[in-house]
């Protein structure tokens, strides 16, 4: 899944990679349906010469959607992208007692004080 910019923004679009030509190293078909906010069909063919420039050709509408019935002929395979994870931390957490008191701690180890009691009326006994 590709992203097409229209309507000044981003738009989620299928991607499929093609057969390059006999110049280029790579090549890549972007066909948005239906943009959500102006209703256009937009295709997008980009591709990459072996000297690395990038080349691309958008069409929109009427003509969209004949260049992309022309490229299904030499469209190779639809590119599926992994899901994105959202969340950076883990659901991993640590229970433990400081001052008699569970707490949770979701981050932060070093800074951990295991098994502290808060004893006020403690006194030591003993010499030294």
């Amino acid at each position: 899944m590709g992203y097409i910019h229209c309507c000044a923004g981003l738009r989620k679009s299928k991607s499929y990679a093609i057969s390059p030509e006999e110049n280029y190293s790579f090549a890549q078909v972007d066909y948005l349906e239906n943009c959500p906010i102006c209703g256009h069909t937009v295709t997008q063919l980009t591709r990459i010469d072996f000297d690395n420039q990038v080349s691309v050709c958008r069409s929109i509408n009427e003509k969209a959607r004949r260049l992309f019935n022309k490229m299904k002929t030499l469209i190779l395979f639809e590119k599926k992208t992994e899901g994105v994870r959202l969340k950076a931390y883990s659901k991993f957490y640590l229970n433990y007692n400081e001052f008699g008191v569970k707490k949770k701690c979701y981050s932060n180890l070093s800074t951990l004080k295991i098994g502290l009691f808060e004893n006020k009326d403690l006194t030591v006994q003993g010499k030294f």
